[in-house]
């Protein structure tokens, strides 16, 4: 079923309602999403404080769009949470027609890829992206598929509908991904701190830790491989944010990481300080810098994989945890820390046994997130699609 194509002009009416900035006066400015994701407050400040000698206030139900973004799907309805709220002169604003126009339904029109190109295409600027303006002659004279009222509000309804069931499997997605994650961490727990195990301090299987290379800015960019705390994910090390650091033979001899190294992050946030990675054999040639520790274990005793779940685990998690509750701002743990985190020590033959239990789970998990994410994927595309066809007339 196909619908007439109607100028945007036969259905919205532009509307300003100036006001002159008071100094004293406090403004919620609203900026709006891309991809059609909405208007939000993106300030809230005094009038003093605003250079503008004029803002525009918004009313539930206008349409609204952002002259600048408007290729990046910058198009939303005001809701009663940005009724009364102020935009600057860059967002035009507008009536719907409401005899002949259902506000949701525009909204949704505009939440597709294809109308964003269509912007893209009719903006104009000194540049080709960031200031581009859909101004609202162009704006007003593009057309819309427009089927009556009442079945116009048949397709919100489908489409809301529709959408609800997609963030209900998303949400379902989601659970079970926190679910894996749980699993894993408690099997950690009861393979490697259950059954009464034998407990140390790490310092007792620790033979050296050694903090990292200090260079200025002037030194990197070229040189060899440096790890830094961007490169460590747990147990994985990965190569996409290395980069490179110029460093003297002498500096290569005392930084330099070899094959079962635990490259220690001692300098993070306080979510992400204590992260250890593990150094492979097919890992590139690399130093490590000053935000992480060197650590080098003593491997007649412990074995490199099983010391890097342990120091990942969440009991060693918090154990950073409590070291960390009197610090502020950045969060710190130093080579005093490292030696006294508590450590099962079984023996060598069942450390094996763990890891290789641990890493049969690991690569069950890991098929179990790639389903997920081909799932995402499908899911993310499943809405335009539903638009696409929606409006169409094809739903």
């Amino acid at each position: 079923m196909s619908f007439p194509m109607v100028a945007l002009g036969e259905l919205l009416m532009p509307v300003s309602r100036p006001e002159s900035v008071d100094a004293e006066k406090e403004y919620r400015i609203l900026g709006a999403h891309w991809y059609a994701e909405g208007l939000y407050i993106k300030h809230i400040k005094l009038g003093s404080e605003i250079q503008a000698n004029k803002v525009y206030r918004i009313e539930k139900g206008d349409f609204v769009y952002n002259r600048l973004f408007a290729w990046k799907g910058s198009f939303a309805v005001a809701t009663n949470e940005n009724h009364g709220c102020y935009v600057s002169n860059e967002f035009p604003c507008f009536k719907v027609d409401s005899d002949r126009a259902d506000s949701k339904y525009l909204w949704l029109y505009f939440s597709r890829a294809k109308i964003w190109e269509e912007a893209l295409g009719l903006s104009t600027g000194g540049t080709p992206t960031s200031r581009n303006r859909l101004k609202e002659e162009k704006f007003l004279a593009m057309q819309i598929s427009l089927p009556p009222l009442a079945e116009q509000r048949r397709i919100v309804a489908h489409i809301e509908e529709l959408a609800a069931k997609i963030e209900e499997a998303r949400g379902l997605r989601k659970m079970a991904g926190e679910e894996t994650e749980a699993l894993i961490s408690l099997t950690t727990s009861a393979k490697c701190y259950g059954n009464g195990q034998t407990m140390c301090a790490f310092g007792d299987v620790l033979l050296e830790a050694k903090n990292g290379i200090y260079k200025p800015p002037e030194y990197w960019g070229f040189g060899i491989p440096c790890v830094r705390m961007y490169n460590i994910e747990g147990p994985a090390m990965n190569t996409n944010r290395l980069q490179m650091l110029d460093v003297t033979p002498a500096e290569i001899e005392i930084y330099s990481c070899k094959a079962g190294d635990l490259i220690f992050n001692r300098v993070n946030s306080a979510e992400l300080v204590g992260k250890t990675g593990l150094i492979t054999e097919n890992y590139p040639k690399c130093t490590f810098e000053s935000k992480n520790m060197r650590l080098r274990i003593d491997l007649k005793k412990v074995i490199s994989e099983y010391a890097a779940k342990i120091l990942n685990s969440k009991e060693t998690r918090e154990y950073y945890r409590q070291a960390l509750k009197q610090q502020c701002g950045m969060a710190t743990l130093n080579q005093g820390h490292v030696h006294s985190i508590p450590f099962p020590l079984p023996p060598l033959p069942e450390q094996r046994r763990i890891i290789a239990y641990l890493d049969e789970l690991q690569a069950k998990v890991d098929a179990l997130r790639r389903l997920h994410g081909e799932t995402g994927a499908e899911l993310d595309a499943l809405l335009p699609a539903i638009l696409d066809r929606a409006f169409k007339g094809e739903l």
